[in-house]
């Protein structure tokens, strides 16, 4: 029997730090920005640091990432010798891109395939990657990495503070976030994904202090009773505010084996906007 050889393949949104990517067998399929007059690959063409500037002329659309270049990094996969791939994407209920590469996968002759929707987003499905490629490291069979994130998915959540709704809202992805509208001119929202990985409601929390508290409670709650987790903090354009937020997260939780720190995709980013925040957990025990 041939040794497998497992790639990981993930989408952009996904945002798994890059210091995983560059220490792992880890391939990425880049979410396209695209504006009136031109479109760019997501941490490739554009970076989380000049992408709000471009939204201050124009708000663009998102996009999965198209068959083309899916197609390519599988040819690149199959080139470098692996026999096996996990794909681990952003939430189908807030992207295609889990459908399409299931799809472009089904059709593609010499790899095995398996797709994870994380019903996740962001940092939260980044976690699943940064487990998949520490089982692979440990040599864990193909099934063996798949049962491993799987497994682990009911215990990983995000939850972020947005500035404001607008940037959702024109973008499409309010999901059950809606209600919100009308009320919300105040209101610091904490949202996360449901079990269908789509956008809700946690806490309608007043003031940007109180909504970072609120965080922290809720993260504290979940935490409970478990020895064994990681932690993550993300952010869109408010660094200091991020910097904040793991100081009081290392203080608060210091058992805690690891706080992941970066910022959110540009493609994200567009839906969420400036000033956005979010925090992730992933229980390991």
């Amino acid at each position: 029997m041939t040794k497998e050889k497992i790639a990981i393949l993930v989408d952009s949104g996904t945002d798994t730090p890059q210091e995983v990517v560059d220490n792992s067998p880890i391939f990425m399929v880049p979410l396209r920005i695209i504006f009136k007059d031109k479109e760019l690959l997501d941490r490739l063409e554009v970076s989380s640091d000049n992408i709000f500037p471009l939204l201050k002329e124009e708000l663009p659309k998102t996009s999965l990432p198209n068959g083309e270049m899916i197609i390519k990094v599988f040819d690149e996969i199959k080139d470098q010798g692996f026999t096996h791939v996990v794909i681990i994407t952003i939430s189908s209920g807030l992207s295609g891109t889990f459908n399409a590469l299931r799809l472009l996968s089904e059709d593609y002759t010499g790899l095995t395939f398996h797709g994870i929707d994380t019903k996740n987003i962001g940092i939260a499905a980044g976690f699943s990657v940064i487990l998949a490629a520490e089982l692979v490291k440990q040599g864990k069979s193909f099934n063996e990495v798949i049962a491993g994130v799987e497994a682990c998915l009911p215990k990983t959540k995000v939850f972020f503070n947005v500035d404001t709704l607008e940037y959702l809202q024109r973008g499409g992805r309010i999901g059950l976030v809606a209600s919100l509208l009308g009320s919300a001119l105040k209101l610091k929202p904490i949202i996360s994904c449901n079990e269908e990985g789509i956008y809700y409601t946690v806490a309608k929390i007043r003031g940007l202090n109180k909504s970072f508290d609120k965080t922290i409670q809720i993260v504290g709650d979940l935490l409970n009773g478990h020895n064994r987790f990681n932690l993550a903090v993300a952010h869109a354009d408010a660094m200091e505010n991020a910097i904040k937020m793991k100081n009081r997260l290392k203080e608060t939780f210091p058992k805690v084996e690891n706080i992941y720190f970066g910022p959110i995709s540009p493609a994200l980013s567009v839906h969420t906007g400036p000033n956005t925040l979010g925090v992730a957990v992933q229980i390991l025990d």
